[in-house]
Parts: C-alpha cells; sequence; structure tokens
C-alpha cells in the first residue's frame, strides 16, 4: 500500500475512471455516460488519445489510482484488449489495496459470459 504523501492515491483528481474498449463502445454508449457524468458536475476520467498499440502509460495508471471509482464497461471484445486487461488488474488491485468503488457494465455482453469466461 503506498503511504507516501505524493502518492497518485493522495491526488484523487478525479471521481471516476471509466474502462472501456474503444472500437466497441466509444462513440455509442461510452461517449453518453461520459456525458451524463460531466453534465451532472461529476469529475470524469476518460482517455481519448490512447493510440493503438502503445503500452499502458504510468500516467494511466496513476488516474486509475487516484480516482475514487472506476466503471468498467465489458463489451464483446473488451477482454482481447491487453490494454483493457492492463487496466482491469490495476482497477482490481485499487479496489483490494484502497477500497475504491468499482462498478461493471454490461454492454452487450451477457454476465454469465463474463462470469464463466466464455
Amino acid at each position: 500500500m503506498a503511504s507516501s504523501s505524493s502518492s497518485p492515491r493522495n491526488s484523487n483528481k478525479h471521481g471516476i475512471f471509466l474502462s472501456f474498449r474503444g472500437e466497441d463502445t466509444r462513440d455509442n454508449f461510452t461517449s453518453h455516460l461520459y456525458s451524463a457524468l460531466c453534465h451532472n458536475n461529476i469529475e470524469t476520467f476518460i482517455d481519448n488519445d490512447l493510440k493503438r498499440g502503445d503500452e499502458i502509460s504510468q500516467s494511466l495508471l496513476d488516474t486509475i489510482e487516484a480516482s475514487t471509482i472506476s466503471i468498467i464497461i465489458f463489451s464483446e471484445r473488451y477482454a482481447s484488449s491487453g490494454w483493457c486487461l492492463d487496466e482491469l488488474l490495476k482497477i482490481l488491485e485499487c479496489k483490494h489495496v484502497y477500497g475504491q468503488i468499482v462498478i461493471p457494465v454490461f454492454c452487450r455482453v451477457d454476465p454469465s459470459h463474463v462470469r464463466w469466461q466464455t
């Protein structure tokens, strides 16, 4: 557990971190959710500048850690993205270590497919 006062956890600059597969949901569900959260003055992080094939950056991992809530939008191909899986790993670490709230959303996916990994 990070205990340093310079730890990203202490900077808490975003209330919500959105984890999603851009190709699946960026221009529909995720953009509408992001707009609704922002319209209600909820600080929300969405990464619109990620380039396909890049490695997940430390600043993105720090942003996840600094968030109070993570919303994971599980879509048909979420698990086929190494980037999404890296984000998910960090989110689950933050849930365990810091008690971060994690909200799963199933977008065109049956929750049992995730539960049984089909």
